[in-house]
C-alpha cells in the first residue's frame, strides 16, 4: 500500500482522454437559433402568397364588383359557359347549375371555392373555371370567376 501512496500525480493517468475537435455548445445553439429564424421568415413569406387548393395555386388577382366576381385567371380557369344561374345541383353535384338552352341535358352543374354564387341566382352569366368529373352531372364546374351578362 505504501508504493500506492508514494506514486506521484505525474505517473497517474487518464485511461480516456477528451477531446475538443467537435462544435462547442455555443456554436450548436447559435446554429439552432439560425435555422429557427430562417424558418419562421420563409413561414411567413410563403403564408402571404394566394393559393387556391383547388387549381394548385393561382396567379390572377381577386376582383369583386357588381357584374364580375372571383380570381381573374383565364388560364388556369380555361373552361367557359353561360347561362341562368339557378339554385340546385344534381344528386349531390353542385351546388348550383346553369339553365341554358336544349332543356335539362345542357345545365352545367356548379360549386365554388372562390366565387359566392349565391349572390347571382336568377342573373344570366359566363362562368370560367375548371371542369371535373361528375356521377350524374353531364358537366359539373369548379367556377373561378364570373361576370353577369345582361
Amino acid at each position: 500500500m505504501e508504493n500506492l501512496k508514494n506514486l506521484s500525480s505525474s505517473a497517474v493517468r487518464p485511461i480516456y482522454e477528451e477531446k475538443s475537435d467537435g462544435i462547442g455548445v455555443n456554436k450548436f445553439i447559435l446554429a439552432f437559433l439560425i435555422v429557427v429564424v430562417v424558418g419562421v421568415a420563409l413561414g411567413f413569406a410563403l403564408s402571404s402568397l394566394k393559393f387556391s387548393p383547388t387549381t394548385g395555386g393561382v396567379s390572377g388577382k381577386t376582383i369583386k364588383t357588381e357584374k364580375t366576381a372571383g380570381i381573374l385567371d383565364k388560364k388556369t380557369f380555361k373552361d367557359k359557359a353561360e347561362g341562368l344561374l339557378k339554385e340546385g345541383g344534381i344528386d349531390g353535384e353542385g351546388n348550383f347549375h346553369l339553365d341554358r338552352p336544349g332543356g335539362a341535358s345542357q345545365n352545367v352543374y356548379l360549386t365554388s371555392s372562390t366565387v359566392d354564387l349565391s349572390q347571382f341566382i336568377g342573373k344570366k352569366i359566363r362562368a370560367w373555371g375548371v371542369t371535373f368529373k361528375g356521377e350524374k352531372a353531364g358537366w359539373l364546374m369548379d367556377v373561378g370567376y364570373i361576370e353577369v351578362i345582361n
